[in-house]
């Protein structure tokens, strides 16, 4: 297992999501909601029985291994499970059953926000960000040059980040979860916010990380991305894995699938 940064077994999750019978309810203002309130929650106690719900498997059974060192993008269409599987790896989400054992420090960039906290500065959520990864303070002022030339937040380092952009705000995430030497980096289709000079920045970090010996896995939909930076892919479909190979060889096989589920639709 020396050499097996992630493992993957049996890693299964599920969601209950609820349903109403009598379908949703009409549009209300605040003033109806105030006045209705006891009314509606008498209401809600008479209808528990009018609710069902069922069980939504965002991942089934899935394994897999990802070696020190190795690049590996995960596709699939939208609602496949692939943002799920990134939380599970990154301790966000826990399973329903199986698991997924990680050897090393993980630096995440899943979605926008997740890891900073608005009301800091970017300055404050760099040295933040930082202590959650484990890394200590001397370490942190060791990169942190490098970590705001890459980002270009110069001007807004002391501003509050609730205050960036939306690019601004993926520009400095993805600077400090790649410059703060994490063993696996997780990286979601975040960068698809970027400029196309800043997504070749951030596509170029990877190679970068990845040549040191560290760990990525990247979900994207974009199979020309996947096809240069990832000698490895998986597909995910409806929760399942359904293809794990050498990229060109499973982005082939995802492609031809959606051809023929467009000419069946």
């Amino acid at each position: 297992m020396s050499d097996v940064a992630i493992a993957v077994k049996n890693l299964s999750k599920s969601f209950k999501i609820a349903h109403q019978r009598d379908g949703l309810p009409g549009y209300r203002t605040l003033r109806d909601d105030l006045i209705g309130l006891p009314q509606r929650m008498l209401a809600r106690w008479k209808r528990n029985g009018q609710l069902t719900s069922e069980t939504f498997w965002a991942l089934k059974d899935i394994s897999f291994e990802v070696k020190k060192g190795e690049v590996v993008g995960i596709i699939g269409r939208n609602g496949t499970g692939k943002s799920t599987l990134l939380k599970i790896l990154s301790r966000i989400t826990e399973p329903t059953s199986g698991g997924a054992d990680i050897y090393g420090r993980v630096g995440a960039l899943l979605e926008v926000g997740t890891g900073f906290h608005p009301e800091l500065t970017g300055r404050e959520n760099i040295f933040m960000n930082g202590a959650i990864l484990g890394m200590k303070r001397v370490e942190i002022r060791r990169k942190f040059t490098e970590i705001v030339a890459f980002a270009g937040i110069d001007k807004f380092l002391d501003t509050p980040v609730k205050r960036y952009s939306t690019g601004m705000y993926v520009r400095l995430a993805f600077a400090v979860a790649a410059h703060l030497d994490p063993e696996i980096l997780l990286v979601d289709e975040v960068l698809a916010v970027g400029d196309t000079e800043f997504q070749q920045k951030c596509l170029g970090k990877m190679r970068d990380v990845s040549a040191a010996g560290r760990t990525v896995i990247f979900i994207s939909h974009s199979m020309e991305v996947v096809s240069r930076l990832c000698p490895r892919a998986i597909w995910l479909h409806e929760g399942q894995l359904i293809s794990d190979g050498p990229s060109d060889a499973v982005i082939a096989k995802y492609s031809d699938a959606g051809d023929r589920s467009a000419i069946q639709t």
